[in-house]
């Protein structure tokens, strides 16, 4: 999957205990890649690629993932992009502003960057539509094995599961959470066992670590070769994670993770299938349960339910994370952000993200009705993004780490090369139902890249009539108005020019407070911005002060919170005294050189639906006033 990051585990956290921390790393970092067993094979062998069920087929299969599993994610993720942590957290937009940072120099190879770190955020939510739906209805596609003409209750019982796990986000997952890691130990210690019972039937299953059956495959298919690797990739879903939720945890705790239970455990389950290829090619319709034993198959379509809305779960976290960092780093319009839990900052919940990924699933499931459908379409924006975070970890190993040329120039190239086929292997899926994800993360790039230049083009506007500061307080200083008591906050984006909202009220009220702040907020490119650094002040004289405050993209922007900080005493930010004045701007599109007039308009649209700054810095509702003005774009 893309970048799925879930905090539903957040006690795992806060514990010192390594086994504890390992066993809730594997329940929130693995649900996504553990759970591609039940799909991947399947779709291999009975997707339409004509891949032979035979001894040379299957074993090149199995070599094909093998190595792809050792490559991209032991090699790749846990050797290389893991070490590349934004003050420990990690993720494609985290990943982004770390890669802006190194191409500080180069204006359009940070221009560059962004618009590939765009694009990987904007794919991953279009493949956070697919994973559960693709993953829960593999899961309850096994009831068809154990009961006969239940096939037509798949889609509903899908869709009930996945509604539900919809339902109950706004409530927090801290309660379920703690369950999570358990259930993830279990599920991979049985998909380990399933493979050991499979593998022991017929144990020549084992010649498949050998690359060269995955070499012959691509000679004997030329041209099913790359074609297949649309299908071996569905083995690679959730690679993102490893680097998504670093932050909640930690290299070392999912590194561990991966090697000591989740890896192992893959490879057995998925030789384990391909051992039952081996002595009944038959069982190519769903490999994964004919693996286990008739008495087993009730339990394990249970076990994988769940499983599978713990993988979805963690997708639908990962959503809510990536908004967060994208909406602080001024990619996407504010939005209202819930808190789930008062212990965790991690739990959050966003009903705008949670409605729109629970349509898209619906749609989905409604749409395709089987997983072996919907593998058509997956795979794109996996790729996709697995390729954007190829290209931006390059940049940061050569610009920021500065690694030697001749060291990090093959590492490099070997990364993009993988995924570039891989991505290239998929792009035939597009015509196959694989348009989704792309025309969705589509219209999330152009709605992320609308807001970022809209934003710019707004302030640029309201700039060119603005009143430079050093001369309205100089005019204050010879004709001073009437004074208040109080302390008034005026929110600016330009920390030398006078905000609209101040003329407005002098010029309406005819009045000014003792103290009048003008206060700029200040994202930076790190996730956390130390307490010590939060804050800026200057005195200009007349009562008049400007303050800085400095958030990173994992940051609350509390501000009334921040501004405690400030112990000058000429300044008093107690809550009976303290007014903030705010000012809402209201877009017409125009004539006027900057976007073209439907980006206009779509930006106008979506100002004018954005949550407001009131709530997104957690300004007293009853201490603020909002004055608004009309900008010609």
């Amino acid at each position: 999957m893309g970048q799925a990051s879930s905090h539903a585990a957040g006690a795992g956290h806060s514990t010192v205990n390594p086994i504890g921390m390992l066993v809730a790393a594997v329940g929130v970092v693995y649900g996504d890649i553990g759970t591609s067993p039940l799909y991947t094979l399947k779709e291999v062998f009975s997707g339409g690629y004509g891949v032979p069920v035979n001894h040379d087929g299957v074993l090149g299969i199995l070599a094909l993932i093998f190595w792809s599993l050792i490559w991209v994610v032991s090699i790749k993720y846990m050797m290389f992009v893991l070490r590349a942590d934004n003050q420990g957290e990690g993720g494609i937009m985290a990943l982004t502003a770390l890669a802006r940072r190194a191409a500080a120099g180069h204006a359009k190879l940070r221009t560059l960057l962004v618009v590939c770190g765009l694009i990987g955020a904007a794919l991953f939510y279009g493949d956070s539509m697919i994973t559960p739906a693709i993953s829960v209805l593999s899961a309850i596609e096994g009831l068809g094995l154990a009961f006969e003409g239940i096939d037509h209750w798949v889609v509903p019982l899908s869709l009930i599961v996945l509604v539900g796990l919809f339902l109950i986000q706004r409530h927090g997952t801290a309660r379920i959470g703690i369950l999570f890691g358990p259930i993830m130990v279990t599920w991979f210690v049985v998909l380990g066992a399933l493979g050991v019972y499979g593998i022991m039937q017929h144990p020549e299953v084992l010649q498949a670590v050998n690359p060269v059956w995955g070499v012959r495959f691509f000679i004997v298919h030329p041209g099913m070769g790359v074609a297949i690797l649309g299908a071996v990739v569905l083995a690679l879903t959730g690679a993102e994670a490893l680097y998504a939720d670093m932050g909640h945890f930690g290299r070392k705790p999912i590194a561990r993770a991966w090697f000591i239970l989740v890896l192992p455990a893959l490879v057995l389950n998925y030789f384990g299938q391909g051992a039952l290829l081996l002595g009944d090619p038959e069982a190519a319709r769903n490999p994964f349960y004919l693996l286990a034993p008739n008495w087993a198959l009730i339990p394990l379509v249970a076990l994988s339910t769940m499983a599978t809305v713990i993988a979805s779960q963690a997708v639908i976290s990962g959503a809510f994370s990536l908004t967060r960092q994208a909406i602080q780093l001024g990619y996407i319009p504010r939005m209202h952000i819930q808190h789930t839990s008062s212990a965790e900052q991690g739990q959050i919940y966003i009903g705008a993200v949670n409605w729109s990924l629970m349509v898209g699933v619906v749609l989905l499931v409604l749409g395709f009705e089987s997983s072996n459908a919907l593998a058509s379409a997956y795979g794109v924006a996996v790729t996709g993004t697995m390729l954007m975070t190829s290209v931006l970890v390059s940049a940061v190993m050569l610009l920021l780490w500065k690694w030697p040329p001749v060291l990090a120039v093959p590492i490099c190239l070997g990364f993009l090369l993988v995924d570039g086929v891989y991505f290239a292997a998929n792009v035939p899926k597009i015509v196959q139902g694989g348009a989704f994800p792309v025309i969705a993360g589509l219209a999330l790039f152009v709605l992320m890249t609308t807001w970022k230049r809209g934003k710019q083009l707004l302030v640029d506007r309201i700039d060119e009539g603005g009143l430079p500061l050093d001369i309205f307080i100089s005019s204050i200083a010879v004709q001073p108005p009437h004074r208040v008591q109080g302390t008034a906050v005026f929110l600016t984006a330009r920390p030398d020019a006078v905000p609209h909202a101040l003329l407005h009220n002098l010029l309406h009220n005819q009045v000014l407070h003792e103290q009048v702040v003008l206060l700029t907020v200040v994202y930076e490119d790190i996730p956390r911005v130390p307490t010590n650094r939060r804050f800026e002040v200057e005195a200009y004289g007349e009562g008049f002060f400007r303050v800085i405050l400095h958030f990173g993209f994992t940051d609350e922007p509390d501000v009334p919170q921040a501004l405690k900080l400030c112990h000058l005493a000429e300044l008093d930010f107690s809550p009976m005294r303290t007014t903030y004045f705010l000012s809402r701007e209201t877009v017409i599109a125009s004539k006027l050189v900057g976007m073209s007039r439907w980006r206009e308009a779509l930006f106008a649209f979506m100002l004018q639906n954005a949550n407001g700054n009131l709530r997104f810095f957690n300004l007293p509702l009853n201490r603020v006033i909002e004055l608004g003005t009309q900008v010609e774009m």
